[in-house]
């Protein structure tokens, strides 16, 4: 008999919760099979949204709670809110074993501090690291460390290898990780004092659970020779903006070109096929869900801004990550 597992869920995250909260978690409902979920916030707000919506009874539990976390709020702040907004109460689950997994929209830097408030870290494991799904011409990358850290040392981007293959093995686990370091070049000497040893130490170090590639250059990074991309959290978030900006650009820039004149108008209703599936493959929402590494329970950050088909997407990666064994593949794998 499957185990069902059990998702604490901030209902009251983001931008347009708990609406995009309650239709993600029916999207998710009707596909997953054996799935709890246990939401937290206003009980009277959710309740005339979910009793028209697909879910069943006994799939869900709420909680209720009228005190939230801000998107405004500082992480201090948000912390000293106390121990009875849905964000908090919600982490708390995982603390106390009620829940397998937690996601929330809200506020990225109260839901760094108030996890850290209230879970372990996995032992040997330093500095949790927020990792995120990019697109690549064969699939997906895992890439850490997103923001969590600004400075990082060998260790750390040693423990963010390991980690974020374990994501990666969680997630798709027909693929082998393959890990590389992101470096302004390929050569063994680029890169400051940090990387460098951390790129000799990788290169001596053999574990079952991933390849070390070498380096990696940013323009790189979508040709799909790695799956697994590490750097300091710095570098990585001045990555990733760079990467949401750039696809935004295009997309904008693209839609344009195709409206602006009839020529442009017939050419795109003649390639509709192409154009959707170029949409697709630079649509955020399809790689919603980045996760707090290094706790010993799986956190999900999903965007703030996204709909309920992000929200949807980041509940499929809490399901995945439960059910591909994340936390015990580190603490198997950990040095």
């Amino acid at each position: 008999m499957t185990k069902t597992i059990t998702i604490a869920v901030d209902a009251m995250g983001g931008d347009d919760s708990p609406s995009k909260v309650i239709d993600g978690i029916e999207m998710h409902s009707q596909e997953s099979q054996n799935v709890f979920y246990k939401i937290y916030g206003d009980e009277e707000i959710i309740q005339k949204i979910i009793t028209k919506k697909k879910i069943k009874k006994n799939q869900y539990q709420l909680i209720h709670t009228r005190e939230k976390i801000e998107g405004e709020d500082s992480a201090l702040s948000a912390a000293k809110k106390g121990k009875n907004t849905s964000m908090w109460l919600a982490i708390e689950s995982l603390k106390l074993k009620e829940s397998d997994a937690m996601i929330s929209a809200g506020n990225t830097g109260a839901l760094f501090v108030i996890a850290k408030l209230n879970l372990q870290m996995i032992e040997n494991i330093d500095k949790p690291a927020l990792s995120g799904l990019w697109p690549n011409k064969n699939g997906l990358n895992v890439v850490l460390d997103l923001g969590a850290n600004v400075e990082c040392n060998e260790k750390n981007l040693i423990d963010f290898s390991l980690m974020g293959s374990a994501l990666h093995k969680a997630l798709y686990p027909n693929e082998n990780p393959k890990v590389a370091l992101l470096n302004i070049g390929s050569e063994e000497l680029k890169g400051n004092n940090i990387i460098k040893n951390t790129y000799q130490k990788l290169s001596s170090i053999k574990n079952k659970l991933y390849e070390f590639y070498g380096y990696i250059e940013g323009n790189n990074i979508m040709e799909g020779n790695v799956n697994v991309i590490v750097t300091d959290g710095f570098t990585g978030n001045v990555a990733l903006k760079t990467a949401e900006g750039t696809a935004n650009f295009i997309t904008a820039e693209l839609k344009k070109a195709l409206s602006s004149s009839a020529m442009g108008k017939i050419s795109s209703f003649m390639n509709i096929k192409n154009l959707t599936a170029f949409k697709k493959k630079l649509d955020p929402r399809l790689y919603n869900g980045a996760i707090l590494l290094g706790l010993n329970s799986p956190v999900i950050k999903s965007h703030g801004s996204t709909d309920y088909l992000g929200f949807y997407n980041s509940l499929k990666v809490c399901e995945k990550t439960i059910k591909g064994r994340l936390i015990e593949k580190i603490k198997d794998n950990i040095y």
